[in-house]
């Protein structure tokens, strides 16, 4: 767990050119903060335990102006930066090293109890006040600028931007 924790605090001073240092990421990043709150609201719903998770993941979102559904699952190195307004929901998949910014909706499609938000591979990133949603992929490395409106897959490695969200590095 210690090591987890310093990984993503040193994952965030990579990333953030206004990082002062780690002490400062440790206070002052609700982005982080909301990633280890979701850890712990994540181990409560795989527990079983849904009120006590979902209570929980509410105190976070309180605390830090990031929304994560317990049940979400969330790799390894994942950095929201500035944080506030992301909401992520409870089938979204993001894989390891994906960077966000503020404002990001991975939302769902339908009410049907079925896979219906995002899946972001690993290494992606998302602008800020991008909207993603439905059963979707977005690819490993893709990029989906800030702003973007994202309804349909995404491949490996391309540049989406626009709303509809339109590939732009052809």
């Amino acid at each position: 767990m210690l090591g987890r924790f310093c990984e993503d605090v040193r994952t965030m001073c990579d990333r953030d050119p206004a990082a002062r240092g780690c002490l400062e990421v440790v206070l002052c990043y609700p982005g982080v903060h909301a990633v280890w709150g979701h850890r712990i609201a994540h181990r409560l719903w795989n527990a079983g335990l849904y009120l006590f998770a979902r209570l929980f993941s509410q105190l976070v979102r309180w605390l830090t102006g990031v929304e994560i559904h317990p049940g979400a699952t969330i790799g390894r190195r994942v950095t929201i930066d500035h944080g506030m307004g992301v909401v992520i929901g409870e089938t979204a998949d993001i894989g390891d090293d994906v960077h966000m910014y503020h404002g990001v909706t991975l939302g769902g499609d339908t009410s049907e109890p079925v896979k219906r938000h995002p899946t972001v591979e690993d290494g992606a990133k998302i602008g800020a006040n991008a909207t993603l949603l439905g059963d979707i992929t977005i690819g490993e490395g893709a990029a989906v600028g800030a702003g973007s409106v994202v309804t349909d897959d995404v491949e490996p490695e391309a540049t989406v931007a626009g709303s509809p969200a339109r590939r732009i590095d052809d």
